[in-house]
């Protein structure tokens, strides 16, 4: 009897040995989530030397891989792929309103049709280089935003983003995007997608709620929402946002017709639109939009579902590696 008991002293402190390793290691390891059909299936190319690996295999997985992996007690987690990915990472780092774990830091290396979100914080497009830099890049607080909205089945959802989202004419242009093969590349691929989608697109009537003001009724081919400058493939449409000013960006596009679109889609490249004279762009907290039907929702590049839809700011709720 005496001889066991004293066993387990031991046994018990082997345990506490393994756990505390098991605890530095998570703690110290990063975890990349790579998206393996990324840039037509280039992120396989593109590994990283050190850390660990998990691919995705489906919509949805990498909001799973990336909230097992913050459960696990990563200090680090590494968006590899398109701005779809990195949407549905960023999403991993909540569970319902709650952050899994406010102090973990959020890399991101682009690779993927649009990939515009690095371009606004200037993380290098050359996947080996971001992935070099990453140990270099400063842990800065940023902005995100969140949208309550109802999914494609009329049920209520929440779900949070990073760079832009919006309702009309580009809820369209995703739909359009994400049917096609996307082997032209992130320019050509939005082009045309913008393109056919403004050749079938109808503006819709709507209200629209500034942070608690009255609901005013208009009519828009678009209303933008985000922290960041870029969309579709490196239209800089909001290009007076930024990440840490704790508010929205908005950008309401009124009722321009066809015509006026396609003639101003080049002016949305280098950010001179807001010189329209139905082009309002404006800071809040909180955005409501409804509309007479519903409208398809482009968030990070994904198309979660329709309006009605809240849009509201979190301040520096998220940590990201970026340039310094």
């Amino acid at each position: 009897m005496t001889t066991s008991t004293n066993l387990f002293p031991p046994f018990l402190d082997l345990l506490k040995l393994v756990r505390v390793r098991r605890e530095t290691f998570l703690l110290s390891t990063p975890l990349f989530i790579v998206n393996p059909r990324a840039g037509g299936g280039k992120a396989r190319s593109f590994l990283p030397l050190g850390g660990e690996i998990r691919f995705t295999d489906g919509p949805g997985h990498a909001t799973e891989l990336a909230r097992d992996g913050l459960k696990e007690g990563r200090s680090l987690i590494v968006a590899v792929g398109g701005d779809g990915t990195l949407n549905e990472v960023v999403n991993g780092f909540f569970e319902g309103n709650r952050p899994l774990n406010p102090s973990a830091e959020l890399g991101v290396v682009g690779i993927g049709t649009g990939c515009d979100t690095i371009k606004s914080f200037r993380i290098p497009k050359d996947p080996r280089k971001a992935f070099r830099l990453l140990d270099d890049f400063e842990a800065r607080s940023i902005d995100l935003c969140r949208v309550g909205f109802r999914d494609h089945h009329g049920e209520e959802a929440l779900r949070y983003f990073i760079n832009i989202a919006e309702a009309g004419l580009g809820g369209a242009v995703v739909f359009s995007t994400n049917k096609s093969t996307k082997k032209l590349g992130g320019f050509l691929t939005f082009f045309l997608g913008t393109l056919q989608a403004i050749l079938h697109h109808r503006n819709a009537t709507l209200e629209l709620q500034v942070d608690g003001d009255l609901p005013r009724a208009l009519v828009a081919a678009n209303i933008v929402v985000g922290n960041g400058k870029y969309f579709g493939g490196g239209m800089k449409i909001l290009p007076r946002a930024e990440f840490d000013d704790q508010l929205l960006e908005v950008l309401v596009m009124g009722d321009l017709s066809r015509l006026e679109l396609l003639a101003n889609l080049g002016g949305v490249y280098f950010g001179t639109h807001l010189k329209h004279p139905l082009v309002e762009c404006f800071r809040a907290s909180r955005v409501k939009i409804s509309s007479t039907r519903p409208l398809l929702l482009d968030v990070d590049g994904e198309q979660p579902g329709t309006t009605p839809a809240d849009f509201e700011i979190l301040p520096k709720a998220l940590k990201v590696r970026i340039p310094s």
